[in-house]
């Protein structure tokens, strides 16, 4: 006969016990562990490592792919992962044989400790090639603990705001291995730390196979984008231009004033890749007329908004049209255009504006308008569970992690 209780996975101190709950365990807990975490200093559980002195390396130690081994920049860390998708930095093997402490290993932890990125954090799973660090990193080798579970430490709120008060400098926030050294993490025994690191782990393959579907959504979109504006400039060729459907609306009037956002209310948004700053409360100033397009005036970026929203800088331009159909239309149109620019500069009324546009038949207008507002409100959908994924895993961190 089946058993159907269910399993019991976390253990949450009760009420009646909370006067006797010890101080240095989590609030959310696997029901087969107790007794109190040991707090540590870093260096004490791990060797804190990086390029200085004469470690550093100049442009003459900088080669092509292929002739050298990568020097690992802030950029090369996404999602507490090494990424070799980016612009990869190489310096000559010589260079890289010449720190033989600072070469880097599976099971290493990467850390960032110079510049504007200053905390970020990343796991060494898997090497793509010989690899090493540029001087704004620091490597953690010789971990006394679970080395993937460490970096995930490293990654909560928790110790982010301990770097964030021993940062020093101005422009470029600086912290130093030393002081990096002194701050003090709490972790359990190890056979804890093991099953900790397992679930983690799943939640992070959980986000990561949602990133893959979510990047396979993008890259069908532009294929199928690419596909129907270079038919179309074909047949049609460019017959008008972006001025004659698109009209703008400068932003001064939904710039939100207060810039410490909130955790709901009203959008605050950029035109970028991050797309939403942040929310106010801010009730007056809500750009609410309907849908619309922002466009970055200096960058070129540009997103389509069906929602209220309010806006954080004077560079952005609202852009509208006749229909929604239209808009949607013109906003796929700029995005097959894919506008960039090198030069600092307001690009929309001296130019993007008057550069030439594909205006076909009401009936393609609508048909081009309806597959793409099917295919975007699908990769909408995509995007938000990984975000809720994402919500999961801050959650249980800040829950399951002292």
């Amino acid at each position: 006969m089946a058993n159907n209780k269910e399993k019991k996975v976390l253990n949450v101190p009760n009420s009646t016990d909370r006067r006797n709950v010890i101080r240095n365990v989590p609030h959310l807990r696997f029901p087969e562990f107790e007794g109190e975490w040991q707090k540590h200093k870093l260096c004490n559980i791990a060797s804190i490592v990086g390029r200085i002195g004469f470690r550093g390396y100049t442009t003459n130690d900088i080669v092509a792919k292929g002739k050298g081994a990568i020097a690992l920049s802030p950029t090369n860390i996404e999602n507490n992962r090494l990424t070799y998708d980016k612009d990869n930095t190489y310096i000559s093997f010589y260079k890289f044989e010449e720190s033989p402490e600072i070469m880097i290993k599976q099971g290493d932890v990467v850390f960032v400790k110079t510049g504007s990125t200053v905390g970020k954090v990343a796991y060494v799973d898997k090497l793509m090639c010989k690899t090493t660090l540029n001087p704004q990193l620091v490597v953690l080798k010789n971990i006394q603990c679970d080395n993937y579970l460490l970096s995930v430490l490293m990654s909560t709120s928790r110790f982010q705001n301990a770097i964030r008060k021993i940062t020093v400098g101005g422009a470029v926030p600086t912290l130093s291995q030393a002081a990096m050294g002194d701050i003090a993490v709490t972790m359990p025994q190890v056979a804890e730390q093991e099953k900790l690191s397992k679930f983690i782990s799943l939640l992070d393959k959980r986000i990561a196979t949602q990133n893959k579907i979510i990047e396979r959504y993008e890259s069908l979109i532009r294929g199928i984008r690419n596909g129907i504006f270079g038919k179309l400039r074909k047949s049609i060729g460019f017959n008008a231009i972006v001025g004659n459907v698109l009209q703008y609306e400068q932003p001064q009037s939904y710039i939100v004033e207060d810039t410490e956002y909130t955790k709901d209310g009203t959008p605050v948004l950029t035109a970028n890749k991050a797309f939403v700053l942040g929310y106010t409360s801010e009730v007056a100033g809500i750009y609410d007329k309907g849908n619309c397009i922002i466009f970055d005036d200096f960058t070129l970026d540009c997103k389509y908004v069906d929602f209220p929203f309010k806006v954080k800088s004077s560079a952005i331009k609202i852009l509208t049209a006749q229909s929604n159909e239209l808009l949607r239309y013109t906003f796929e149109f700029l995005k097959y255009l894919d506008l960039s620019t090198e030069e600092h500069k307001r690009h929309y009324i001296a130019e993007t504006q008057n550069q030439g546009f594909i205006l076909p038949s009401t009936k393609t207008v609508e048909m081009v308008s309806h597959t793409f507002s099917v295919l975007s409100l699908r990769l909408s959908s995509t995007v938000q569970l990984k975000n809720k994924y994402e919500a999961q895993k801050r959650y249980l961190l800040r829950q399951m992690f002292i």
